[in-house]
C-alpha cells in the first residue's frame, strides 16, 4: 500500500514537471497576484494623476505671463493713443490751421555706416525743409535729394532748426555732437540766462517746425565771450522709428512772410537812399 502511494505520489511529480502544471499553478492562484495588480494601476493612476496636475500648472503660468505681456501691450497702445490724440490736436489748434502732417514710413538706411540718414516713403520735389516729428517730439528734417525724401534725424551734422530755450525763451540753433546721442544747441545769446534742466521747444522760426514742439533738456551750459552753447538731452528716440510724421506749414503762408520781409527790405533801402 505505501509502494502504490509513493507510486501515485512519484507520478504526480513527474507528470508536473513534464506539463509545467507548478507554473499553471503559480501563475493562477498566486495570493501576491491581485495585491501587486492593485499597485501597478494605483501607481499609474497617481503618476497620470500628478503629470496631469504639473502639466496644468505650468499652462496656467504660461497663460499668465502670456496675459501680463497682453496687459504690457495693451498700456503701450493706450499711451500711443494718448500722444497721437495730443499731437493731432495740437497740430489742428487754429493757429495751426494752415499746417499739414503727413504719416511716412522709413524705407531704409542711405549709409550703413550712418544711422541718422534714412530714406523716407514720401514723394519730394522742392527745395523746402520740412520737419520730423516723433510722436510728440522734434526727431529731424526732411529735404529733397533727386526726387528722393532724405531724412536727417537727430544726431546728424546737418540737422539744423531753430529752438527756445526755457522760460525766457533764449533762441538757439540745434547741431549735431560728436557722439550723436545728445544734441547742442549754439548761438545762444550770452545775456540770455538759461540753466540745466531748462526745456528746450522749437521756436517756429525757422518755418520748419511750429513752436512749442518739445526738443528735450538741458544738461550743460558752456560759455564763451559773447555766445553760450547747451547740451540738450533729446526726448525722440529716432534711432528706433520705423515711422515718422513730416510737419509742413502751408506754401501760401511762407510765400506771405517771404513778401512781407521783401517789402520790408525794400522799405529800409528806400529810407537809406532818401537819407543820403
Amino acid at each position: 500500500m505505501n509502494k502504490f502511494l509513493f507510486f501515485l505520489f512519484f507520478l504526480a511529480v513527474t507528470l508536473g514537471y513534464i506539463f509545467d502544471l507548478d507554473q499553471v499553478i503559480a501563475r493562477n492562484f498566486n495570493p501576491f497576484n491581485g495585491i501587486k495588480q492593485f499597485y501597478v494601476e494605483t501607481v499609474v493612476s497617481i503618476q497620470t494623476k500628478t503629470e496631469k496636475y504639473f502639466n496644468q500648472t505650468i499652462k496656467i503660468e504660461n497663460l499668465q505671463k502670456e496675459n501680463e505681456e497682453l496687459k504690457n501691450y495693451k498700456l503701450q497702445y493706450l499711451n500711443s493713443k494718448n500722444k497721437l490724440e495730443s499731437l493731432l490736436e495740437t497740430l489742428d489748434a487754429p493757429n495751426s490751421a494752415t499746417e499739414q502732417i503727413m504719416f511716412t514710413r522709413v524705407l531704409s538706411y542711405i549709409n550703413f555706416d550712418n544711422f541718422t540718414k534714412v530714406w523716407l516713403d514720401l514723394e519730394k520735389k522742392d527745395n523746402s525743409i520740412l520737419g520730423i516729428i516723433s510722436q510728440e517730439f522734434a526727431a529731424g528734417i526732411v529735404v529733397n535729394q533727386e526726387g528722393k525724401a532724405k531724412a536727417l534725424l537727430n544726431g546728424n551734422e546737418k540737422c539744423n532748426y531753430s529752438i527756445f530755450i526755457g522760460e525766457n525763451k533764449a533762441p538757439g540753433i540745434i547741431h549735431a555732437t560728436k557722439d550723436r546721442q545728445n544734441l547742442v544747441a549754439k548761438f545762444i545769446p550770452i545775456w540770455f540766462d538759461i540753466k540745466v534742466g531748462d526745456e528746450v521747444i522749437t521756436s517756429g522760426m525757422d518755418n520748419i517746425f511750429f513752436e512749442g514742439l518739445k526738443v528735450g533738456k538741458v544738461i550743460s551750459i558752456k560759455k564763451k565771450q559773447d555766445i553760450q552753447e547747451a547740451i540738450i538731452a533729446p526726448y525722440a528716440k529716432v534711432l528706433k522709428q520705423k515711422s515718422f510724421f513730416v510737419y509742413k506749414k502751408n506754401q501760401n503762408e511762407k510765400i506771405q512772410v517771404e513778401n512781407l520781409i521783401i517789402k520790408e527790405t525794400k522799405k529800409k533801402d528806400s529810407k537809406k537812399k532818401t537819407k543820403k
